[in-house]
């Protein structure tokens, strides 16, 4: 297992790569967001640190669950039990005052990794409506005779909910919850995004979908009578 370590302080990448190696992980570092974010489907890390105090942390979040389930670390300068709480609602998993201790924090890294992917993937029965199937040992879909294509973990996640209740209208703060872990009013912007990229990927005309549909205003519902 390894993580992703993103900071620009020689000290804070010093320090999070002993607590996150301590922890077991190997470490991989970088030293700007999007950058790290654009790379993610190249090599998608168990764990997400980031150390980055001239970014707000509202915008890092955001950004790494635009393409991330996995754990998120935010370490921030200063923190307030407001800024804390509002912080872990919008999906950080562990937010980190600096300075902080290292024994305290690789014991929280730990607790964090074993919470993760609780339900195996082999343990969840495949999907299927008229000529569209879901793999979850594979994280692969097929559509008619289209060659299957690879999920990422987020569209993975965001298709077997919509399959799982196929024929109804998911509501956006719903799919935040299954998709994304985390409750709280629904990011309409992340989800477009993620349902556009999973479109790319099922739909033969991604404009016209015939399979993932809109309710507007509403969410969205996976078609269980597509023709």
């Amino acid at each position: 297992m390894y993580a992703l370590l993103i900071a620009d302080d020689s000290d804070d990448v010093a320090l999070f790569s002993l607590a996150l190696q301590r922890a077991g992980l190997s470490v991989t570092t970088g030293n700007n967001l999007e950058r790290a974010m654009q790379s993610w489907l190249k090599r998608p890390a168990d764990i997400v640190l980031v150390a980055l105090p001239q970014v707000e942390p509202h915008t890092i979040i955001r950004r790494v669950r635009a393409e991330a389930h996995v754990p998120l670390i935010v370490a921030v300068d200063s923190l307030t039990d407001r800024l804390h709480a509002e912080l872990l609602r919008q999906g950080a998993d562990l937010v980190v005052a600096l300075p902080t201790s290292l024994k305290l924090l690789i014991a929280q890294i730990g607790v964090l990794m074993r919470r993760t992917n609780t339900v195996p993937a082999f343990s969840l029965p495949t999907l299927g409506a008229n000529g569209f199937s879901l793999d979850p040992t594979t994280r692969t879909v097929t559509v008619s005779d289209k060659p299957p294509q690879r999920l990422t973990h987020l569209e993975f996640r965001l298709l077997y909910t919509l399959m799982l209740n196929r024929g109804q209208v998911i509501p956006t703060e719903t799919i935040v919850e299954h998709v994304w872990g985390y409750t709280g009013q629904g990011d309409r912007d992340l989800i477009r995004g993620l349902v556009s990229r999973l479109r790319a990927k099922v739909e033969t005309d991604p404009r016209n979908p015939r399979w993932i549909v809109t309710t507007p205003g509403i969410g969205y519902a996976f078609s269980d009578d597509p023709d």
